[in-house]
C-alpha cells in the first residue's frame, strides 16, 4: 500500500507562481524555460497533478510537435539519479518532458512515485502509461506487470485486474498470472462492499472513465481513428461555445490529423479567429500550422529528391518548397516580434531566419540583442560570429567565437563542436591554417564524423608538406 508522504517543499501557493510563469512562457513557445519552472513549481508540490504535471505534459506535447529537441547527453547524466524518490521523481518527469514519448522515463517517474508515496501523481502518470501501452502496435507485457504492481499498491484494484488482464493475454498460459488475477479480482470484490452501491462506487466508477477518456485524449499513441474523433468532437464542443480556448483546442485536434487539408481548415478557423477577437494569439498559431505544413512539404520533397536524385522536377520540387518555408518563417516571426517586441527569443529566431535568407547585416543587430537571454547567448554568439564570416570579416568572426568558446562551460556538445569548426573556418579563411588545422584536428579527436573535418585536416596536412 502507498502511503502519503508528507513532504516539507508541498506548498502549492508557493508552487502556482512557478506554474503561473511557466504558462506565460509556453505561450511565447519558450517551452524549455517552462519545463524547468514547472519543475521548480512542483519541486514545492510534487502532488499538485492538476496545477503542474497535466499543463507541464501538455506543452512538453506541443514543444515536440514543434520540433523541441529531446534531452541531451549531459541532461540525461544530470538527471540520471536523485537522493531520494523526490529526485528520481521529478528527474523522470524532467526528461519524459524533453522525450514525451519515451515510456522508459515514464516508468521510471511511476516507480519513483510509488516510492515516494505521491499517490496521486502515481496514477495520474500509470493512467497515461496504461493507455500509451495499449496503444501500441506490440504492448509491453513488462509494463503491464509494472502497472499491476503499481495499482495494487496504490489499492486501486479495478485498474489493477484490467492491467493483469492485458499481460495474461500476452502470457495466456502463464498460472501463476492467472492466478494473480483472480487474487486481484477477490481484493477488487472486497473494496466493493466497502462502496455504497448508490453512491460512492459508482461515482468512482465514473470519475475512473472520465480520468480514462483524459489520458486517451493525451496519449502519445495517437490512431487515425481517433484523432479523427477527437476532431469531430472538438468540432461539436465549438458549436456550443465559441471560446477561443475551444478554438485553440479545435487547432490542436485538426493538427494532429498532420495533413493540409487538416492543416488548413485549422489555418482559416484561426484566421478568422484572429479578424474576430482581434487577438495577435490566433494570428501566432495560425503562422505555427503553416510552418508545419510547409515543412512537411519541405520533407516529402526533400524524399522525392533522394528517390530521383537525377531528375530536374525533383530538385526543382524540393527547391521551391525550400524557398516557401524560408519566406514563410520569415514573414511568421517578423510579425511575432512586432507583437511581442520584448520576448528575446523571438528576436534570436527572427535573426536566424533573416541568416537563411541571406541578411547578414540585418540579423546581427537583433542577434546582438537576443544574446542578452541566458539561454540563447552562446547560440547567438556562435550566429553573430557566422554572419561576420560571410561578409569575410573574418578577424571579427574570430574575435566573437573565441569570446563564446571561453565562456561555454560544455567542451564536448554539438554547440561546443559548432563553435570550434566555425573558429577553424575562419581562421583557414584568414589565412592561418597552423591554428585552423589545430582545431580541427581535435574536432576529429572528439568526433571523428563531424561534418568534413577528416578531409580538411588532410587537406591542410597536404599543404604544409
Amino acid at each position: 500500500m502507498v502511503e502519503a508522504v508528507t513532504n516539507n517543499t508541498d506548498d502549492l501557493s508557493k508552487a502556482i507562481t512557478f506554474f503561473t510563469r511557466a504558462q506565460e512562457v509556453a505561450a511565447t513557445d519558450n517551452f524549455d524555460y517552462a519545463i524547468d519552472m514547472f519543475i521548480e513549481g512542483l519541486q514545492r508540490a510534487p502532488d499538485a497533478v492538476e496545477q503542474g504535471h497535466k499543463p507541464l505534459r501538455h506543452n512538453a506535447l506541443i514543444r515536440q510537435a514543434k520540433g523541441g529537441k529531446k534531452p541531451s547527453m549531459i541532461e540525461k547524466m544530470r538527471h540520471s539519479r536523485g537522493k531520494n524518490p523526490f529526485e528520481n521523481m521529478l528527474n523522470a518527469e524532467y526528461l519524459l518532458a524533453k522525450d514525451p514519448e519515451n515510456l522508459i522515463y515514464a516508468e521510471q517517474m511511476l516507480k519513483a512515485a510509488i516510492a515516494g508515496g505521491f499517490k496521486k501523481t502515481a496514477l495520474w502518470i500509470a493512467d497515461l502509461i496504461f493507455e500509451a501501452n495499449k496503444a501500441l502496435d506490440k504492448p509491453s507485457l513488462q509494463t503491464y506487470l509494472l502497472l499491476k504492481d503499481s495499482y495494487a499498491a496504490m489499492e486501486e484494484y479495478a485498474k489493477a485486474v484490467g492491467a493483469c488482464g492485458y499481460a495474461c493475454r500476452l502470457k495466456p498460459d502463464d498460472a501463476a498470472l492467472a492466478d494473480e488475477f483472480k487474487n486481484l479480482s477477490a481484493h477488487l470484490t472486497m473494496q466493493k462492499g466497502k462502496y455504497d452501491q448508490d453512491g460512492d462506487f459508482r461515482q468512482s466508477i465514473q470519475d475512473r472513465d472520465s480520468q480514462e477518456k483524459f489520458q486517451l485524449q493525451k496519449a502519445v499513441m495517437k490512431t487515425v481513428d481517433f484523432r479523427q474523433q477527437a476532431v469531430t468532437e472538438a468540432r461539436q464542443v465549438l458549436a456550443s461555445d465559441n471560446s477561443p480556448q475551444n478554438i485553440f483546442k479545435l487547432a490542436d485536434a485538426l493538427g494532429e490529423v498532420q495533413t493540409d487539408e487538416a492543416d488548413k481548415e485549422a489555418i482559416k478557423l484561426l484566421d478568422d479567429s484572429f479578424g474576430q477577437f482581434k487577438d495577435f494569439t490566433f494570428k501566432r498559431r495560425s503562422g505555427e500550422v503553416m510552418l508545419r505544413m510547409l515543412r512537411r512539404n519541405v520533407r516529402k520533397t526533400k524524399v522525392y529528391l533522394e528517390k530521383n536524385s537525377s531528375g530536374e522536377r525533383a530538385r526543382e520540387a524540393f527547391i521551391d518548397a525550400t524557398k516557401q518555408l524560408l519566406s514563410a518563417e520569415l514573414e511568421h516571426y517578423r510579425l511575432c516580434m512586432e507583437n511581442y517586441p520584448t520576448d528575446l527569443r523571438l528576436k534570436y529566431e527572427y535573426g536566424i531566419r533573416l541568416m537563411r535568407n541571406q541578411r547578414y547585416d540585418e540579423a546581427i543587430p537583433y542577434l546582438q540583442e537576443a544574446k542578452k537571454e541566458p539561454k540563447h547567448k552562446i547560440s547567438a554568439m556562435n550566429k553573430i560570429g557566422l554572419c561576420f564570416f560571410m561578409k569575410s570579416w573574418f578577424t571579427d568572426a574570430i574575435d566573437i567565437l573565441n569570446q563564446a568558446i571561453g565562456e561555454y562551460e560544455i567542451k564536448d556538445n554539438d554547440i561546443a563542436k559548432d563553435l570550434r569548426y566555425n573558429l577553424a573556418r575562419a581562421y583557414e579563411q584568414q589565412g592561418n591554417t597552423d591554428e585552423a588545422l589545430e582545431l580541427y584536428r581535435k574536432l576529429a579527436q572528439l568526433d571523428y564524423s563531424y561534418k568534413d573535418v577528416r578531409a580538411r585536416v588532410a587537406r591542410l596536412r597536404n599543404e604544409d608538406q
